[in-house]
């Protein structure tokens, strides 16, 4: 993120959907960062002595319209019952001009996202989706998804520049593309 985006170097309102503790250390301690670490569940995280987890919906987001430059998001998406509310806010709030990364878990074997709101136990989900609190399966359309709620879409093989060791750190799947959202 320090060769390729503004992240580090700019004055930014970032907005971050289940921070990862590794983001979250080094955007909470930078001076340059507004950081706005936010979770349905903030009581999930144990962040003795830094900013706090502010609680959250992603399909009611309350901040205003244009607000942010900067949106991280990543494995949350797929967590959602209806995800395109959640993408609609998240462009919503985003800058024009501003940017963001939206993660999931892909199968790019599926043309399409699989999902089945009929599947509604957790036994059921796990089978289907993977996870027993995924809500879908996303497919190589994933892409036009976000499309539809307004960004401008890049899938970025960005991955390929990190080493083994960054990938393991930061939690990255060596075949995984970056989806970069811009407003």
């Amino acid at each position: 993120m320090n060769k390729e985006t503004n992240l580090m170097n700019e004055n930014l309102k970032l907005l971050h959907f289940a921070p990862e503790k590794v983001f979250y250390n080094k955007f909470s301690s930078k001076s340059n960062i507004k950081y706005y670490p936010c979770d349905l569940f903030p009581e999930h995280y144990d962040r003795k002595g830094h900013v706090e987890i502010i609680k959250v919906d992603i399909t009611n987001i309350p901040f205003e319209d244009n607000y942010f430059d900067v949106i991280l998001c990543n494995h949350v998406l797929e967590h959602i019952p209806n995800d395109s509310v959640a993408m609609r806010e998240l462009y919503r709030v985003m800058k024009k001009g501003a940017w963001g990364i939206f993660q999931v878990p892909i199968d790019y074997n599926l043309k399409t996202t699989f999902e089945d709101s009929s599947i509604n136990t957790p036994e059921g989900r796990e089978k289907a989706f993977g996870l027993s609190d995924h809500y879908r399966l996303y497919g190589s359309d994933y892409k036009d998804r976000l499309k539809e709620a307004g960004f401008d879409i890049t899938e970025d093989n960005f991955i390929e520049t990190i080493s083994s060791v960054d990938k393991v750190k930061f939690g990255l799947c060596s075949s995984e593309l970056i989806y970069l959202g811009r407003k």
